[in-house]
């Protein structure tokens, strides 16, 4: 267990470590032009590979898995680390991505095989210490590095630990015997998984740059999700995805809540420090603490999940959540210049509480809901939800508000407006106040955009067959 603790913490804190440092590797490494690869590269290959590994540790094991995908992302990481140019890092990335679509189910997978479903709440609680350790270290430690020794070591940090989670699994991980059978791929399946993946990534990120690529990117991921969806429904194949796990339609309520809510956590994660950075003009560390208070009660939230599945029906949990939130959010779409800072503080404490709670659910019930044989599919998939639904809204959330700002901006320069992003932004008088209302009104959109999100699930929630307590 200590080995998936500390595995966990690897691959989390890698994603806030590394945005730390972004601004030193394109300086350094000239490469502004293909700066959004060094994310995306990652995205993508662990987006991909997510559900083959699922199908792989559900046929043959999770040891044998996990350590794969370990490797793998230990070996990325040093790679990353020795780049010498900005072509070899989104290489070396993608590799990091290959093992990360291994490590980050299997961790769920590991403690759903080792422990009851009555006490997998309070281990994922512990999990989740280390995720949280990973959001509040990530940004300290990656700006430490960054000043005291260089953006190499941003990535050169995560070996010893890789190394350490090799040896611990190797020698402590006691697999239950599992009944070796020689796995037949699905190709078909994973080439067009891969197509639609690929293809709904590279749209999200053209929407605000290039329209009409994106719209074509949209097309073509629709007809390979149908091709995908016929292809997997074969009669005598193994599919990649098995629609097996969907004839409980409370399996297919849990994907979405979790990627749905996932896309909501990019909203106040990224825009709440923004908010109070440009309008209110607090310094970045200051603003950052808004998501520090988030990630705090996600963790006191996790420990009372166990408590919550024995005692209400879940999709009553998470509409009284949903409620919650829309009344919170529909609040921040109406609020003026004047709303108290404060207020954004104790909004992120609910949302940390509130969302850590039902997505920490929904991980518990997806591997509960389905048959023991594909729990470690079930975990893939309900992870590959989560990291697409944070991708995607990234870019959505980005395409909107710059819309927003570039149809209401006037004769202000967009460079104007950039400069007040920043909390040492040099605005004053009535231009300061012009352009304080203009990023506004993109916060008040991206924030509307969230009330729709949390409308969909509260809907989805509603149309939950399931009315019983799950045991």
């Amino acid at each position: 267990m200590m080995a998936v603790f500390i595995a966990t913490f690897m691959t989390s804190v890698e994603v806030t470590i590394v945005t730390t440092a972004l601004p030193s590797i394109i300086s350094e490494l000239h490469g502004i032009s293909y700066q959004s690869w060094i994310m995306s590269a990652y995205l993508l290959t662990t987006a991909v590979t997510t559900p083959v590994y699922g199908k792989m540790a559900d046929s043959s094991g999770r040891k044998r898995v996990f350590l794969w995908g370990v490797f793998a992302f230990t070996l990325g990481s040093f790679m990353s680390g020795m780049s010498p140019n900005i072509y070899v890092l989104i290489v070396s990335r993608a590799i990091q991505g290959i093992g990360a679509g291994a490590v980050m189910p299997l961790t769920f997978t590991i403690i759903a095989d080792y422990y009851s479903f009555q006490d997998r709440a309070r281990v994922m609680a512990y999990n989740n210490t280390a995720w949280g350790l990973s959001a509040l270290i990530g940004p300290l430690l990656g700006g430490f590095l960054v000043d005291q020794l260089s953006w190499h070591w941003v990535f050169f940090v995560n070996v010893p630990l890789g190394i350490i989670v090799l040896v611990l699994s190797w020698i402590g991980y006691h697999e239950s015997p599992v009944e070796r059978k020689r796995v037949k791929f699905d190709w078909v399946g994973i080439s067009l998984l891969s197509l639609t993946l690929v293809s709904l990534l590279l749209a999200v990120q053209s929407l605000d740059s290039a329209p009409v690529i994106a719209l074509g990117l949209l097309i073509l991921t629709t007809i390979s999700l149908v091709a995908l969806i016929k292809v997997e429904k074969r009669p005598n194949i193994s599919p990649l995805i098995s629609p097996e796990m969907f004839e409980n339609p409370s399996f297919g309520v849990q994907i979405i809540t979790a990627a749905v809510l996932s896309g909501v956590l990019i909203a106040y994660q990224v825009y709440f420090p923004m908010w109070l950075q440009s309008i209110y003009r607090l310094h970045a560390t200051v603003a950052g603490l808004v998501v520090s208070s988030s990630s705090i009660m996600w963790l006191l939230a996790s420990f009372f999940v166990g408590t919550v599945i024995a005692k209400f029906v879940p999709k009553y949990v998470s509409i009284f959540v949903c409620v919650i939130l829309l009344i919170v959010y529909s609040v921040l779409v109406f609020a003026g210049l004047n709303f108290p800072s404060w207020a954004f503080y104790i909004i992120a404490m609910f949302n940390g509480g509130c969302i850590g709670a039902v997505i920490s659910m929904n991980t518990i019930l997806s591997q509960r809901f389905v048959d023991q044989s594909l729990i470690a599919s079930a975990t893939s998939l309900l992870t590959l939800g989560r990291t697409l639904g944070q991708t995607i809204m990234t870019a959505v959330f980005g395409a909107v508000l710059n819309l927003v700002i570039s149809a209401q901006r006037g004769a202000i320069k967009m460079s104007e407006i950039n400069n007040a992003i920043s909390a040492n932004g040099n605005a004053s008088g009535i231009k300061k106040v012009a352009i304080d209302t203009i990023i506004l009104h993109g916060m008040h959109s991206i924030f509307a955009v969230v009330v729709v999100l949390l409308i969909i699930v509260l809907i989805t929630n509603i149309f939950d067959p399931n009315k019983k307590i799950v045991r």
